[in-house]
């Protein structure tokens, strides 16, 4: 129910004031499992994808999300409830490792999971290099990599901002990477980081970002 809510209540919604101009999504497969690999500028990435996207797409969200008080709170849990969103504690010891072993799960049943691989928002519009989470993640589910450019979206909802307000956003999906020449490699640090800079060096493609402390070129073991 609360996605049929986000879907046609939600995404109407959000397409008159932010008015996304959509591209690729014929390039994000309509089943089986994927992930959508994006680059991170706000907060309100998380609501945009799931919206643009042509199949419903799983995201982890602070858990802080889920158990806010007051009407904030409540209309934070609902909307990240009908987009599907899993709650992650981000100060755990095992904090990332579980948030993977989340998504895997996702896509072990089949499903599309969006993550950003710099593992935080950008605060000055450049593109960090990935972490190699996203890579372990797609040699292990053994599934493709759709790379996603988000632009906009930091003058709808800059860092620190309370309330979005209405800007124009962009949605790019890049075509699908595959990496067989790395199969059953996820454990391996070089397939990891060989993997995790191929996506990068496509979502800086796709986005026109300048790279951030890209000091080891892609290919090369970190």
């Amino acid at each position: 129910m609360f996605y049929v809510i986000a879907r046609f209540v939600i995404r109407p919604l959000l397409w008159v004031l932010l008015r996304p101009r959509v591209t690729g999504r014929e390039n994000v497969p309509l089943t089986g499992p994927v992930i959508l690999a994006s680059n991170h500028l706000s907060f309100i990435d998380s609501i945009v994808i799931p919206i643009v996207a042509p199949r419903r797409v799983a995201l982890l969200a602070k858990a802080e999300y889920f158990t806010g008080s007051g009407i904030s709170g409540w209309f934070t849990r609902a909307l990240f409830t009908a987009l599907g969103a899993h709650p992650v504690e981000r100060e755990t010891h095992r904090a990332a490792q579980a948030a993977l072993d989340t998504a895997l799960g996702v896509l072990q049943s089949g499903l599309a999971f969006g993550l950003y691989p710099e593992g935080t928002r950008s605060r000055d519009g450049r593109l960090a290099r990935g972490k190699t989470g996203v890579a372990w993640l797609a040699l292990t589910a053994d599934c493709p990599v759709v790379p996603v450019a988000v632009s906009g979206t930091d003058r709808v909802q800059p860092v620190g901002a309370r309330w979005p307000r209405p800007r124009r956003v962009s949605v790019t999906f890049g075509e699908p990477l595959t990496f067989p020449e790395h199969r059953g490699l996820a454990g391996k640090g070089k397939a990891r980081r060989e993997v995790t800079d191929v996506i990068m060096e496509r979502i800086a493609a796709l986005s026109g970002q300048e790279k951030d402390g890209w000091g080891t070129p892609p290919g090369a073991a970190a």
